[in-house]
């Protein structure tokens, strides 16, 4: 039986990351645990081989999303600049389609996360504000300023709410 092995590919920058990780190190301070992992890290190199060129299409894409956000022209971009740059020419060349699909869907989950999570914190918000203005305490403009995801017109018509239901 072969001996196996398990690698990560990282798409960061290498830096003073370790050659290999450890799960006990990793996630449980190197306690002894009943099941040991060790995984070899492979980074970006001189090589010109697939696992190098998909590091390189990782780092375009992160470069990307930083100057164009989670759009459909970072997904563009980074092909066109992957084509040009020949890392990944061909494959894209051949499924630029399916890349583009899968790469949005990506998009589309963290975009739905994301709303989600604003959604949560903007109704934590309005709950804040609602116990706030039924102590009568302070102004909306003070209010405003705990609750900065609430615009002052969202208090004022929350303010009517409460004072209707009152």
């Amino acid at each position: 039986m072969p001996r196996p092995e398990l690698y990560v590919i990282f798409t960061g920058n290498k830096g003073r990351k370790p050659n290999e990780i450890s799960l006990s190190k990793e996630f449980f301070g190197g306690a002894d645990i009943d099941i040991e992992v060790k995984a070899k890290v492979i980074y970006e190199s001189d090589t010109d081989d697939i696992i190098n060129q998909y590091i390189i299409f990782c780092k375009v894409f992160n470069e990307q999303t930083k100057e164009h956000g989670m759009t459909q022209k970072a997904v563009t971009e980074t092909i066109r600049l992957c084509k040009d740059r020949n890392v990944l020419r061909e494959y894209l060349a051949q499924r630029e389609k399916e890349v583009m699909t899968i790469m949005m869907s990506f998009f589309d989950e963290e975009q739905i996360m994301e709303s989600f999570i604003r959604s949560e914190r903007h109704d934590a918000d309005r709950e804040t504000a609602e116990r706030m203005i039924k102590m009568g305490k302070l102004s909306l403009d003070e209010i405003a300023l705990y609750v900065p995801s609430l615009s002052l017109a969202e208090l004022k018509e929350l303010e009517a709410e409460v004072m209707q239901l009152a």
